[in-house]
């Protein structure tokens, strides 16, 4: 056999020949009491209700398996505080950056469901179907995918050992927000703007996963699992 293409040679040639394949899980916060009224939160700082403490703490025991080589959060404090569970499990530190938060909702961040309904029958629908649509003075989706793919494609960049190593398959971890992740998800796919509706929502610590594939300027990301869950709920809404 060539020496060049022994599998036990380390010679660098080897190397570039091994694909590299980035695994990326994008993590939504715990339930906040805001989710549990069905109250639009968007930018406004809230925190975790009890049921999100523990789903927070759920999550963090199987993603911690994982051995995740990065935590970065977003910097809203639902977020944050479900990055830091993780983070203790994991023995690491949680890196915040704003290009994470959430879809900002303008005129609607702080109402009901209903009393978004109530002032502009027909809109909350015509959000979910079109990725491009604006909430009063806020920001739509393809907003949030404009500045938070950046974010990965500097960490592309920038960690030259991810999915590499003695641990190739060791996640990075970006713990952020709902209506973020599926914007996210949707831009690093290089989804026709059109189809960017189809991902469902995403439940409270529920986890997306990416796999990149290829080199640093060449990366192709692929969709591996969405909303997968450790599965801790309300028994009151079982």
């Amino acid at each position: 056999m060539n020496e060049l293409l022994r599998p036990d040679s380390h010679d660098s040639s080897v190397e570039r020949m091994t694909p590299v394949v980035r695994r990326l899980v994008l993590l939504r916060h715990g339930q906040t009491e805001y989710n549990a009224t069905s109250r639009m939160q968007g930018q406004l700082d809230t925190d975790l209700s009890e049921l999100g403490v523990r789903q927070a703490a759920a999550a963090a025991k199987v993603l911690a398996a994982r051995e995740p080589r990065l935590i970065i959060s977003s910097d809203l404090r639902r977020a944050r505080d479900t990055a830091a569970a993780l983070a203790d499990q994991a023995g690491l530190e949680v890196g915040l950056d704003k290009r994470l938060r959430e879809t900002h909702l303008g005129d609607w961040q702080g109402l009901t469901h209903q009393e978004v309904d109530a002032k502009l029958p027909g809109a909350r629908r015509i959000w979910r179907d079109d990725a491009t649509w604006t909430p009063p003075g806020g920001e739509s989706r393809v907003d949030v995918a404009r500045r938070s793919v950046p974010l990965v494609e500097e960490l592309v960049a920038g960690l030259g050992d991810w999915g590499r190593g003695d641990t190739p398959d060791a996640p990075v971890v970006l713990v952020a927000h709902g209506g973020a992740i599926a914007a996210l998800t949707a831009g690093l796919l290089g989804l026709p703007i059109s189809h960017w509706p189809l991902f469902g929502g995403l439940a409270n610590t529920s986890w997306v996963q990416l796999s990149g594939h290829g080199e640093d300027n060449d990366t192709t990301w692929r969709l591996d699992v969405w909303n997968a869950s450790a599965e801790v709920s309300d028994p009151a809404v079982q």
